[in-house]
């Protein structure tokens, strides 16, 4: 049976070890720490940075809309003068066989 100096000895040298780990544990745990919140940074950046495009690509789609619109518009606009001026060689056709008739 060891004696108690012996027990002793061990007890220290193992309570020293704990005590070195801990040590070691507790800086990784800070180091963690600061990647965390690194992590955490980049994260919302990157949030930050995705609703930015978003709200652009929203503003590209109502832009494309508006010109789409305008570009439909234009297209209405040559269709009813085609057929306004068709209407206006009608008249005139018409005028004239009613100048024909009499």
């Amino acid at each position: 049976m060891p004696t108690v100096s012996a027990q002793l000895d061990r007890i220290v040298n193992r309570s020293a070890k704990m005590i070195d780990l801990c040590v070691t544990l507790q800086e990784e745990n800070d180091l963690l720490k600061l990647e965390n919140q690194s992590l955490q940074v980049a994260v919302e950046t990157s949030s930050e940075k995705i609703k930015s495009l978003e709200e652009k690509v929203k503003a590209l789609g109502i832009a494309r809309t508006l010109d789409g619109l305008n570009e439909s518009a234009e297209l209405l606009n040559e269709k009813n003068l085609g057929i306004k001026q068709k209407i206006d060689d009608f008249v005139r056709e018409i005028d004239k066989c009613i100048l024909l008739l009499k």
